[in-house]
């Protein structure tokens, strides 16, 4: 991350506290942040979509729905991400913003890269093989991926709305598209 970017986001966060929310703790958010990404991911995987109508908006579950559906076996299983297996996570951007009917909201966007094992074609572009591990002999080896995955998380801060994030972007790139 940029020396700028990071101002910019730490500036960010100092205005959530200051004018939205007085207990906004950007390690908190990034724990709750990860805890999401490895429960809809596994769910995304398991083609459990009914269970992520509280966890995501609307738009993006139809999106998923569609995609979802058309994905090979293979790329469903490299969605899933144990929270142990996340390597990296870092705020990609953070948003404050007011609607035309004056909601206010924030949206932070949530970069993580993880650890998977899933059958992989050789082929597939854009992510890296971490290692190979051998067992025993040659033809016994576990591969691991290194993958990354986009979440922006969205809040209303209008007095009266649903203290709850929302996620309104999902992105995995080369897998969900």
């Amino acid at each position: 991350t940029s020396p700028f970017a990071w101002l910019r986001t730490r500036f960010y966060y100092l205005l959530i506290r200051l004018y939205f929310d007085q207990e906004f703790s950007v390690e908190e958010f990034t724990r709750g942040a990860k805890q999401a990404f490895s429960v809809v991911s596994k769910l995304l995987s398991q083609r459990k979509l009914d269970l992520l109508e509280e966890l995501v908006s609307a738009e993006v579950l139809q999106v998923l729905k569609e995609k979802i559906s058309l994905l090979p076996d293979s790329h469903r299983d490299a969605l899933a991400a144990d929270i142990d297996a996340i390597m990296y996570t870092t705020e990609g951007d953070v948003r404050i913003y007011y609607d035309d009917d004056g909601r206010k909201f924030v949206s932070i966007l949530m970069c993580f890269w993880y650890l998977n094992g899933a059958n992989l074609p050789d082929e597939v572009p854009g992510e890296a093989k971490v290692f190979q591990v051998v067992f025993g002999d040659e033809s016994t080896k576990e591969k691991k991926h290194l993958l990354t995955a986009n979440y922006e998380f969205q809040r209303e801060f209008t007095e009266g709305a649903k203290p709850d994030w929302t996620i309104t972007r999902i992105e995995h790139p080369r897998l969900l598209e």
